[in-house]
């Protein structure tokens, strides 16, 4: 390698060239390009899909003029800006696969919005008719969902701020409000908004956003968005870890002195809409699949791969285990896995092209097993306030309506509400991670001694804690967690007692 000796390569346009053999790069003109999409939200999940399907457009020298304009809202969201911006909005991604591993420096992105309260440059660039689309990861619980009604949490303090202030907007969707709005204003047609997250019906979920913000100041525009706009539905899948220490030494690895690089598997998986009203990427050249039953793969994800992940990582986390991979070489949580995933998950999905529900398993069995990825359990244990409403709850209530078996879904439910506690089996802190943390774990701890009281979390739970199978169960589950321990009560399950 010519750098052999000369330490890792800083990224840059400039520096490109210098870039050791092995790592594939643009070979597309990055000067030429010009934007059509903002993303808002842009971490290591965007950088590592959507991003790079068009980085692979632009490879055979097509949509180059649909660069991404990078963007956020929050203040946090200024240090991830501040490194890319610095290496010319470049990204390292380190493909991690067992037994290989490869790196490619990707270029679709051209910009990064500043950071400004009232969202003024965000609002400008979306107002630019250039911009035919405004995609989002802004997690699954950034969408201000009302969890009793399912729509649009108009009580919110900042939903309301947005209502009132909608020319200095706090969120992401008063942004896009707001951009719509000068839109109109000028003659021009709405941008199509695109969700990204792990959501059952996230295009739905973004027009209530946007469209039920816009209501509550201007009905008009409102019925124009909803009229003329689009908001495709979408189902994203790649297992992409948080970067941290080893993945910067793995950059470094490879030759390349990138301070935010991305590790990410082997697989991805692009199924949307074809519902854009300003024109699209080809992304299905590369790939992406469109189709009118987003659903039937949606579905099939979600409940296996998300729910899944919320099956191992609790019980993860109160073993002490710490990455999702080390999960599944545990031979009890594995066996726990397997039979949850078998005999309460799969009966509830539903055959895409191609795939059948029982080979989607095995599937996501062999990814989670992958000891390349770092995938910890605390990332995939965050935000569980959200996640087990979006990914697990909604199984029980399948489960609920056909009769089958929901034990060992409230057997998960019951290791959730044990790790909400705050200490592992060990003895030792679990810190807080989830945004409604002390209010969990005041909960859980009354909970101990009477888990009902973990149910009659509304909000979450809604009338589940009324069911009497279920209660039955995750009362039973969590009162033999908390007297025989975690590791027994799992194996108990597993064996059918």
């Amino acid at each position: 390698m010519g750098n052999m000796f000369q330490g890792p390569v800083p990224l840059s346009n400039a520096t490109l060239g210098r870039l050791p053999k092995g790592v594939a790069r643009p070979i597309y003109d990055r000067a030429a390009l010009t934007p059509g999409i903002v993303h808002i939200g842009l971490g290591n999940f965007h950088r590592a899909h959507q991003a790079w399907y068009l980085h692979r457009l632009m490879q055979a020298g097509h949509a180059m003029d649909w660069a991404i304009i990078g963007a956020g809202v929050r203040p946090y969201d200024a240090a991830m800006r501040e490194k890319l911006i610095a290496q010319d909005c470049l990204t390292t991604l380190i493909e991690l696969a067992p037994g290989h591993r490869s790196a490619e420096v990707i270029g679709p992105m051209i910009d990064y919005l500043p950071i400004e309260e009232g969202n003024g440059p965000l609002i400008r660039a979306m107002a630019d008719p250039a911009i035919r689309i405004v995609a989002l990861t802004v997690t699954e619980g950034g969408y201000y969902t009302d969890p009793t009604t399912g729509g649009l949490d108009t009580a919110h303090p900042d939903i309301a701020h947005d209502a009132a202030h909608p020319d200095k907007p706090k969120t992401a969707f008063g942004a896009m409000v707001a951009a719509l709005a000068r839109r109109k204003a000028e003659g021009l047609g709405p941008f199509t908004g695109l969700c990204c997250d792990n959501l059952r019906g996230n295009g739905t979920i973004l027009r209530q956003a946007v469209v039920g913000l816009a209501r509550l100041s201007d009905p008009a525009l409102a019925d124009w968005i909803d009229t003329e706009g689009a908001f495709p539905n979408s189902m994203v899948d790649c297992i992409v870890p948080a970067t941290g220490p080893a993945e910067l030494a793995l950059a470094r690895g490879f030759g390349i002195a990138d301070p935010a690089p991305v590790s990410h598997e082997a697989f991805r998986q692009w199924v949307l809409e074809d519902d854009f009203c300003a024109g699209r990427p080809d992304w299905d050249e590369v790939g992406a699949i469109f189709t009118d039953d987003v659903h039937s793969y949606e579905m099939m994800k979600i409940r296996v791969l998300n729910a899944g992940h919320q099956v191992l990582a609790n019980a993860g986390e109160l073993l002490s285990l710490a990455t999702i991979s080390d999960c599944m070489a545990d031979p009890t949580i594995a066996a726990f896995f397997r039979r949850v995933q078998t005999e309460e998950i799969l009966p509830h999905v539903h055959a895409v092209p191609g795939m059948t529900p029982e080979a989607y398993l095995e599937l996501i069995e062999g990814r989670f097993a992958n000891p390349e990825i770092r995938d910890t359990t605390r990332r995939v244990a965050f935000d569980g306030h959200s996640r087990h409403p979006g990914f697990v709850l909604p199984i029980v209530r399948s489960a609920q309506a056909s009769g089958t078996s929901l034990s060992g879904l409230a057997l998960v439910e019951a290791l959730w509400a044990r790790m909400c506690e705050g200490t592992r089996e060990d003895g030792t802190k679990i810190e807080p991670n989830d945004p409604e943390w002390e209010a969990l774990t005041k909960v859980a701890r009354a909970a101990r001694e009477r888990p009902a009281a973990w149910l009659e979390q509304a909000a979450i739970y809604g009338d589940l804690a009324r069911d009497p199978a279920f209660r039955s169960a995750f009362e039973g589950w969590l009162s033999r967690i908390w007297r025989d321990g975690t590791a027994p009560t799992l194996a108990a399950y597993t064996a059918g007692a």
